[in-house]
């Protein structure tokens, strides 16, 4: 299979990945690819170190090339190899500073105690937001998780005005942080 040669202008690059991106960097993928990975292999670095680092160079040329501040004075391949090796090198420099270690079985099973902790305690609050009215739920819901002005909430719970729904909204946390509290006293005092 005989691949396309890849537009050279910057304006015609632009327009192929605008018309027809998967294609075009399908191409730039094939073409340059195999160069990018044989330099991250000759520094230390694996196949996965190699996508991972033209994945990354690939995005920045989509970006600019859509954002319309990429200049190319060279091929596409040598732009994306020059990229793909300022980053490899930048990530190089990165583990040399920060170089990778095991965590010991204590680290590992606190990290694991800590987000199973978490976990239950997002399942309990969300326990306490269930026990309230449906009213006093999706008015905090409405506010808190998906961050709807109380405008949009007055109107769309039917409260004469945003002040009604603020009280409202203000009575209903109460009622939450009561409950909360309550358990937590009889858990610290028993």
């Amino acid at each position: 299979m005989t691949t396309l040669a890849l537009p050279t202008s910057t304006a015609a690059l632009r327009h192929a990945l605008r018309t027809n991106r998967q294609r075009t960097l399908t191409r730039i993928y094939q073409q340059t690819f195999p160069m990018v990975r044989r330099l991250v292999r000759q520094h230390g670095g694996s196949v996965q170190d190699a996508q991972d680092v033209f994945h990354d160079a690939l995005i920045v040329f989509y970006e600019k090339a859509l954002a319309d501040t990429l200049v190319l004075t060279a091929s596409v391949s040598t732009y994306l190899v020059g990229v793909s090796r300022h980053l490899w090198q930048r990530e190089l420099r990165r583990r040399k500073r920060l170089p990778l270690a095991e965590l010991a079985d204590d680290a590992q099973e606190l990290l694991i105690s800590e987000a199973l902790a978490a976990e239950e305690a997002t399942a309990s609050v969300l326990d306490y937001v269930a026990q309230l009215g449906t009213r006093c739920r999706e008015l905090l819901l409405a506010f808190y998780y998906f961050q709807q002005p109380l405008e949009q909430i007055a109107a769309d719970h039917q409260y004469r005005n945003v002040r009604s729904a603020t009280v409202q909204k203000f009575k209903c946390l109460e009622r939450l942080r009561n409950a909360v509290r309550s358990v937590l006293v009889e858990t610290f005092t028993t």
